[in-house]
């Protein structure tokens, strides 16, 4: 996550939530959801270990990631939307220019051939400071977990609409990867209908999952307001700018579909004392609240992909 954010006030949050329960029927989550939390807890694990050495964008450790989610999608069966899933570019901050990589993958779907919804996560960090490598396992590694958990459930469980899964880079230097990509569409613009981007899922002291969003969109506030919660994570619309709340939407990469026009759901937890800090390790995680969370995800995209977007 790119941004600093503040909590969003519990008053908003109770109103939120008596919504949820009063105005529209509850929709079930799904029960099959074809991964296992230890697949799930490898890959996080995997990726914000010292040996990736904290994926800064254009370092050793990045082109490390790159390659472990290429290898990753492969062995899911994730076809590759460019030659080698690989979509480079570079970009200059300050003085100093970087040379970057996005890592895009497809799903098929079986309905609606000519709409497309990307899935995305950034796999980038801070890398090394003062000799301190900063590791970032909630900030990214569990998002691209939750990619992997998706490519994993599509094997068995193909989407309606097309699915792009998007590993962006160079989030952390000002959501460069997700702006190069909207800037430079694969896909035509007009045919992506939605984005789903994740971004810090693994922990919350408060068990709040945040859904940001939903206010550009009817079918996506009903949706995200009919959800069941799920064990450990209670899912909440909020950090919207409305109420006198604070705004994440241009918080990370779905702020650069929000820009063309395109509807986002930014699935996040607010900062916590590790973000950012050399601290956010795999040890520091809450594991049943990623497992929750990421099977809050599956079925909230379910419900989404069988309406017409």
């Amino acid at each position: 996550m790119a941004l600093t954010v503040s909590v969003i006030a519990l008053s908003c949050q109770s109103q939120t939530r008596d919504q949820q329960t009063t105005t529209v029927q509850e929709l079930k989550p799904i029960t099959n959801y074809g991964f296992t939390i230890d697949s799930v807890l490898k890959h996080v694990k995997t990726l914000s270990s010292a040996a990736f050495e904290g994926r800064r964008t254009g370092t050793p450790g990045a082109l490390k990631a790159k390659q472990y989610i290429i290898e990753t999608f492969d062995a899911l069966d994730v076809k590759p939307l460019l030659e080698d899933f690989e979509q480079p570019f570079t970009f200059t901050t300050g003085s100093k220019t970087y040379n970057a990589v996005n890592v895009l993958g497809l799903i098929e779907g079986t309905q609606y051939h000519d709409k497309y919804v990307v899935i995305s996560a950034h796999y980038d960090h801070e890398g090394i400071k003062n000799g301190t490598i900063y590791n970032g396992a909630d900030d990214n590694a569990s998002g691209v977990g939750a990619l992997f958990a998706f490519a994993e459930y599509f094997k068995t469980n193909p989407p309606q609409h097309n699915v792009i899964l998007a590993a962006f880079d160079g989030e952390e230097l000002g959501l460069k990867g997700a702006y190069y990509y909207v800037d430079n569409p694969i896909i035509e613009l007009n045919n992506i209908v939605l984005n789903l981007n994740f971004d810090m899922i693994s922990r919350s002291d408060s068990h709040e999952l945040f859904a940001v969003g939903t206010r550009y969109s009817e079918v996506l506030k009903e949706t995200v307001e009919s959800f069941e919660n799920l064990g450990k994570v209670n899912l909440v619309i909020g950090h919207e700018g409305l109420d006198s709340t604070d705004n994440w939407t241009n918080s990370s990469d779905q702020a650069a579909f929000h820009n063309k026009g395109i509807p986002f759901i930014y699935f996040g937890v607010p900062d916590h004392k590790d973000y950012h800090e050399p601290t956010d390790v795999y040890e520091n995680i809450d594991q049943q609240f990623l497992l929750d969370a990421v099977q809050t995800l599956l079925s909230v995209f379910t419900q989404l992909d069988t309406k017409q977007l």
